[in-house]
């Protein structure tokens, strides 16, 4: 095993998959002469030359155009937006075309590329930069939506991403580039659509996923200070989702908090509740409850965004709401 940072471990993946592959290349806003935004395709132009690490213009729409036709044509493209929040300029590709066209070609195109970037708030970034589409796209059935956590995790999913025949959406945050974490040395992938269980726990079930999860390991350590233990599962893939792990842990630990880092309304919270209601209703001793951002947009101000994002007293005062403590 050795160290490294999430950066590192995704361009990693797209360096290994480029040398598995040639049909594989990377385009997107500064991923070639700067080495991406940040720095996530260090030294990739360097090995692949620019036919295959693409910079392109300030034109999401267009580039995301261009990479769904190569799909069609064989290649595997790899396109970097340099916040999620700008991938909205070019969604009609995403929506309208990535996620429909093997089913409206009678399966004559499969859509093999990977949409990737930054997701959700940075900080201090203001509101149209601070925005987690995760359920906008995990809504569209076509695609899979990837949302990684750790290093080892973000670089063994967006290889198996990389080489899956449909189009995944491939979430990152600009907040956890610089976190470090072990990787194996040898080659590895993780399954899309399995989640993960991060923490046993008998009392309470947790689900979370991204950067946002931190929050729920800080409560779960306080919380076992108090005698409750907490089950913690990232979900990792959003869509296709993990819902037997989801249900044989609730069907465990009786209570269900869900966490997550978007507005409350639709969210991938609100799809689990739905499912854990269906499948594990008889199961629980409790309500489930949900944690998410305010249903406002991002504010700027540090006090507010404080009170905006969820957190692990957020993730406490839930706990212990549906354990009755």
């Amino acid at each position: 095993m050795r160290t490294i940072q999430f950066r590192e471990a995704v361009a990693e993946a797209m360096s290994e998959e480029m040398r598995r592959d040639e049909s594989v290349y990377l385009m997107g806003e500064e991923v070639a002469e700067y080495n991406g935004a940040y720095k996530a395709s260090k030294g990739m132009l360097d090995e692949f030359g620019p036919k295959r690490v693409i910079d392109t213009p300030i034109a999401e729409l267009g580039f995301a155009g261009i990479a769904v036709g190569s799909a069609m044509n064989g290649c595997r493209p790899i396109v970097e937006y340099m916040t999620f929040n700008f991938s909205l300029v070019g969604i009609d590709q995403i929506i309208n075309n990535a996620a429909k066209m093997r089913q409206m070609s009678g399966g004559q195109f499969p859509m093999p590329m990977v949409f990737r970037g930054p997701t959700a708030s940075a900080g201090q970034l203001g509101a149209t930069h601070s925005q987690a589409f995760e359920n906008w796209f995990a809504n569209t059935p076509g695609l899979k939506v990837v949302v990684p956590s750790t290093p080892y995790d973000a670089k063994g999913l967006l290889k198996s991403a990389i080489r899956d025949n449909d189009p995944v959406i491939f979430m990152e945050s600009e907040q956890m580039y610089g976190d470090k974490g072990e990787i194996p040395d040898e080659e590895y992938t993780i399954p899309l659509g399995v989640a993960d269980i991060k923490r046993e726990g008998t009392d309470v079930t947790i689900v979370s996923f991204g950067k946002i999860i931190k929050e729920a390991y800080i409560a779960a350590d306080e919380l076992a200070k108090e005698g409750i233990s907490c089950e913690i599962i990232d979900l990792r893939t959003v869509r296709p989702m993990d819902y037997d792990c989801i249900i044989n842990s609730v069907k465990k630990t009786n209570r269900l908090v869900v966490l997550e880092e978007a507005w409350p309304f639709a969210s991938v919270a609100s799809e689990i509740t739905y499912m854990v209601q269906e499948r594990a209703f008889d199961y629980l001793d409790a309500p489930i409850q949900r944690i998410t951002t305010a249903d406002t947009p991002a504010p700027y101000s540090p006090t507010l965004l404080k009170e905006w994002l969820p957190n692990a007293n957020d993730v406490i005062k839930a706990v212990k709401k549906v354990a009755y403590k």
